[in-house]
């Protein structure tokens, strides 16, 4: 997504008009989890994004928008989420073969030796902070570290969510405020500031939200009873019997976060990753490889076949312990397709929304909301939100609502990076919290855990807007504008 993209606008549309596909849309989303639970995102989520869509090309062509112009604006928006579909594949990809290879049953072994059920949930937070602000990225940090934590957890007896939550806390964290995060520096950029002073704003907010996520974590974390936790040292005795355990399978994670730190793309960084699991495979689990490729003896056919098919396909790896089984399968490219679907769905539906002018109408209603300071950030917030909801793409809600709002931040004297934290700490962290947005698409099929599970314990992820909601309110620490 690029700083240059914009909304449509539609005079003949009225505030109403472009609500009803969303109210409708939520409607039917919340009766699909009722009738369908967990099973939702199997595919009726996904045609119910496409009714929603239906539902607003009907009020687009009563104001007389073309159909050509909707599949214009749909194609746009496919266009944009290119880089995430190719790194969901490369995800999957890169999940099968660092399981074939060993590395992601290491980072369980390891861990389970390392960390105590106690502070698992809050060392969790603290291990993707600092991966996610050392690469930029939240995505990096749950494909590779997450996808560990989220086993371990599992092997202590700590529900999926609860460690889930944990991951994507820590992750956004890093991705916030991070300089070689991408959301950081399109914010700054669409509220005209300077990215150093639009950092050191953020973590007045920031800062404090993630204090409070790290004391919740520690208290969860005491209140669990672990006299009757996971025998780990079964669990450890079944992973070394299967796998190959070493250090050196340490070096392939180690190459991929030093690649996104000196800023090699995400997409190359993972291929190579996924390439190097590969030949770790071959190296280190001959004899897992060949079980694989469903023949009696390893040879250089079996090694292609083995490592193909962790890179495309569904993969088990069973062991002594039924209760890991669970944790050494992976999908590869084929279990992605399920997120991508999603995504893909919920960018009809907002490419539909912006062609007709609904994103552009409900922005400007909030915006003229806004009588006071405090009305300001609280539309920001709101605008940030609902284009979340309805565009179902972060890098949305921070462009257009960085182009609508940025003039009034001025008018009031506001300095602009006023307006950047604010689009960050509602647009950047919201999105993971939204099912059909491409963020929280993405976080449930990598991490395995539907956004329904992890919700309520992704706390750094909705304390955040309100953080900034109550800074405003009591007036603290707002940037006037230094005007020449």
């Amino acid at each position: 997504m690029t700083t240059e993209s914009t909304i449509k606008t539609n005079k003949e549309l009225s505030l109403l008009e472009a609500l009803i596909p969303l109210i409708f849309l939520i409607a039917l989303l919340t009766i699909n989890v009722l009738v369908y639970g967990d099973d939702a995102l199997s595919g009726s989520n996904q045609f119910v994004l496409l009714i929603g869509a239906a539902i607003a090309a009907i009020v687009g062509f009563r104001n007389k928008v073309s159909y050509d112009d909707m599949i214009a604006e749909v194609a746009e928006n496919f266009k944009s989420t290119t880089g995430a579909v190719l790194i969901l594949l490369m995800v999957g990809a890169l999940a099968g073969t660092w399981l074939l290879s060993g590395i992601i049953p290491a980072m369980i072994y390891y861990g389970l030796k390392i960390l105590h059920p106690t502070i698992f949930l809050p060392a969790t937070v603290i291990i993707c902070s600092v991966i996610s602000v050392a690469t930029g990225s939240s995505w990096t940090t749950s494909a590779t570290v997450g996808i560990a934590l989220v086993g371990i957890g599992k092997a202590l007896g700590i529900p999926m969510g609860m460690t889930a939550g944990a991951v994507i806390s820590g992750a956004y964290f890093g991705d916030k405020m991070s300089p070689l995060s991408d959301t950081t520096n399109l914010a700054s950029a669409m509220a005209k500031a300077d990215l150093f002073a639009h950092i050191k704003y953020m973590a007045l907010t920031t800062v404090p939200s993630i204090v409070i996520t790290l004391i919740l974590f520690t208290v969860l974390g005491l209140m669990r009873d672990t006299s009757g936790g996971a025998e780990t040292s079964t669990m450890l005795t079944a992973i070394s019997d299967t796998f190959n355990i070493t250090p050196l399978l340490f070096l392939v994670p180690i190459a991929v976060i030093a690649m996104i730190i000196r800023k090699t793309k995400p997409l190359i960084a993972l291929f190579v990753g996924t390439m190097l699991g590969g030949v770790l495979a071959v190296i280190f689990q001959s004899e897992i490889v060949t079980q694989v490729a469903g023949v009696d003896a390893f040879s250089w056919s079996a090694a292609y076949k083995g490592v193909m098919n962790a890179m495309t396909v569904d993969i088990a790896i069973e062991t002594n312990d039924a209760s890991l089984n669970d944790l050494f399968s992976a999908g590869g490219m084929k279990g992605m397709l399920g997120t991508i679907w999603l995504i893909m769905c919920a960018m009809v539906f907002g490419g539909v929304m912006d062609a007709i002018g609904a994103l552009s109408k409900i922005s400007g209603a909030l915006l003229s909301m806004a009588k006071s300071v405090f009305g300001l950030f609280a539309a920001t917030v709101a605008s940030a939100l609902s284009l979340n909801l309805t565009a179902s793409d972060q890098y949305l809600a921070i462009v257009v609502t960085g182009k609508m709002f940025d003039k009034a931040y001025e008018q009031r004297g506001l300095a602009p990076e006023n307006l950047s934290r604010t689009i960050e700490d509602a647009g950047t962290v919201t999105s993971v919290l939204i099912p059909w947005n491409t963020c929280g698409a993405y976080q449930s099929g990598v991490l395995g855990v539907s956004v329904g599970e992890y919700f309520i314990y992704a706390f750094f992820n909705y304390i955040s807007p309100f953080m900034t909601l109550i800074f405003a309110a009591l007036g603290i620490k707002i940037k006037q504008l230094v005007r020449p």
